[in-house]
C-alpha cells in the first residue's frame, strides 16, 4: 500500500512565504546592518566624539573605569583618561548581541602639512618602459625575455644605477652575450641579452626604451616627530609615485623633496583631470630625502622643522572610526607658495579595518578653490584634510568625471606605513 504525502495547504504555503520575507527584511534592517559592520575594535583619540547610534529595538551602552555613570555613544569623551572601554549593543538593552573594544589613545600631533613640494626620484637600477626594433634586427631585449615594467640592477655582474651606466656596458660589449640581472615585481631573473650592431647608427644596442629618474609636484600631508627620539620625518602624496607608461611603483634609489612655487594651473574637467604646474628645479630648496615609495605616498627625513602658516603648534590627529560625514577643510597651495584652506565635505566615509586607499570621498564646495582648479587636481594629492580641528586624512585621487570630487585616505593609514 502507499501513501501519498500530503499537499501543503495553502496558510502552510503563506506561512512559509511570510517568514522568508521577515528573515529577507531583517537581515536587510540598519539594526542588521549595524552589527555586521561594527568591528571587533575602534580606536578613537581622547576628545575625539564616538558617533555610534543604533535604532529601536537596539541599544548600545559605554563602560569604563574613568567614564561618568551616564557615558553614552554620542558623548564626547574630552575628559576621559587614555584606557581601554567597551561598548555593548543590545536588544531592547537586556540582551547582548555584540561587544566592541575602543581603544582611546594619546593625542599625537603633527603639523598638517599644505606645501607644495617638487619631487625628485632616481630609480634603484634602469626601468624598461618598452622596446624596440633596431635597424635590420628585431629587439634584442625583447628576445632575451626583457618586458615593459622591468628594473634592470646589473649586467655582467656590474650594478647599473644610470641609463648612461647601462649604454656604456651594452656599447662595449662587442656584440657578446651579456648576462643581465632583473628585478620583476617580487622577483630577481637572470637573463642573457645579446646586444646588435645597430645599422643606422653604427653603435651595440639593446633595443629597448629605459627610465632611471621622475619629477613632478605634489603636495606635503604631514610633518614632525612621529615617534618619541626617531627625529622628524614626513609623508606626501597619499599614493605611490608610479612610471607613466608602466604604471609600475618606482623603486627607490635615491632621492629629494624641494619648496616648489605654483607657477600655472590647468583647471579640472569632467573627463579630463587638471594638474599644477611648479617650479623647483631652479632653486633646488632641498627639505629632506626620499626613504620610502608606496601605495599610501612618499616618506623620510626632514632636515628642519618648516614654520607651518596656518597652525603653528600643530594638530592633533584624529582617529579613522571618529571620521564622519560633513563639514572639513584641506590645506594646499594653488598659487605661488602661499597655502590657503579650504572648505570641503566629507560625503562618503568607508569603516575599513585594514589599511586601504579610498577612505573617504571628499567634495570641494570652496568657491575660490573652484574658481582656481576646478576642484581636485594633480599635485594636490597629498593635501592634508583637517574635521573638528583634527588631522583626519590626506587627499588621493581625483574623480575623473567629476574633478569636485576626490579620494581621501585616513592618517592613520598613511602615518602606519612610513
Amino acid at each position: 500500500m502507499f501513501f501519498r504525502k500530503p499537499e501543503p495547504t495553502r496558510a502552510r504555503r503563506l506561512t512559509g512565504w511570510f517568514l522568508s520575507v521577515l528573515l529577507l527584511m531583517i537581515h536587510f534592517s540598519p539594526q542588521a546592518a549595524l552589527l555586521r559592520s561594527l568591528p571587533d575594535t575602534l580606536s578613537i583619540a581622547a576628545g575625539q566624539q564616538l558617533s555610534l547610534s543604533a535604532s529601536f529595538p537596539l541599544k548600545i551602552d559605554l563602560q569604563g573605569s574613568s567614564l561618568p555613570a551616564d557615558a553614552n555613544a554620542g558623548q564626547t569623551l574630552s575628559q576621559v583618561a587614555p584606557e581601554a572601554a567597551t561598548a555593548t549593543v543590545s536588544l531592547f538593552g537586556l540582551f547582548p548581541l555584540k561587544e566592541v573594544a575602543i581603544d582611546i589613545r594619546d593625542d599625537l600631533i603633527l603639523y598638517p602639512g599644505g606645501q607644495a613640494v617638487g619631487v625628485a626620484l632616481h630609480t634603484k637600477g634602469v626601468l624598461v618602459v618598452g622596446t624596440s626594433d633596431l635597424t635590420g634586427f628585431s629587439s634584442p631585449a625583447r628576445l632575451a625575455g626583457i618586458k615593459p615594467g622591468d628594473l634592470i640592477t646589473a649586467v655582467a655582474g656590474k650594478p647599473i644605477d644610470s641609463t648612461t651606466s647601462l649604454t656604456k656596458l651594452v656599447e662595449a660589449c662587442g656584440g657578446k652575450p651579456l648576462p643581465i640581472t632583473i628585478q620583476r615585481n617580487d622577483n630577481s631573473l637572470q637573463l642573457t641579452l645579446t646586444p646588435q650592431k645597430d645599422q643606422q647608427s653604427g653603435t651595440y644596442r639593446m633595443g629597448a626604451w629605459v627610465r632611471d629618474s621622475t619629477a613632478g609636484v605634489g603636495t606635503l600631508s604631514f610633518y614632525g616627530e612621529v615617534e618619541p627620539g626617531q627625529g622628524l620625518r614626513y609623508g606626501a602624496l597619499g599614493h605611490a609615485i608610479t612610471d607613466a607608461d608602466t604604471q609600475q611603483v618606482l623603486a627607490i634609489g635615491h632621492g629629494e623633496i624641494m619648496t616648489a612655487d605654483v607657477v600655472d594651473v590647468r583647471k579640472g574637467l569632467v573627463g579630463n583631470p587638471g594638474e599644477l604646474k611648479g617650479s623647483f628645479l631652479a632653486q633646488q630648496h632641498i627639505l629632506g630625502g626620499i626613504r620610502i615609495n608606496n601605495r599610501f605616498g612618499i616618506y623620510g627625513g626632514l632636515k628642519e622643522v618648516l614654520p607651518h602658516p596656518l597652525y603653528p603648534g600643530g594638530l592633533p590627529i584624529g582617529r579613522k572610526d571618529a571620521v564622519h560625514t560633513g563639514k572639513a577643510t584641506i590645506l594646499c597651495t594653488v598659487e605661488g607658495s602661499s597655502m590657503q584652506e579650504y572648505d570641503v565635505e566629507i560625503v562618503e566615509v568607508n569603516r575599513q579595518s585594514q589599511p586601504a586607499q579610498r577612505s573617504m570621498v571628499v567634495k570641494v564646495v570652496d568657491e575660490r578653490l573652484l574658481s582656481r582648479t576646478g576642484g581636485i587636481v594633480q599635485g594636490m594629492s597629498g593635501s592634508p584634510i583637517i574635521q573638528d580641528g583634527r588631522l583626519i586624512g590626506a587627499v588621493t585621487h581625483v574623480f575623473v568625471n567629476d574633478p569636485t570630487m576626490g579620494y581621501g585616505l585616513y592618517i592613520e593609514w598613511m602615518i602606519g606605513q612610513e
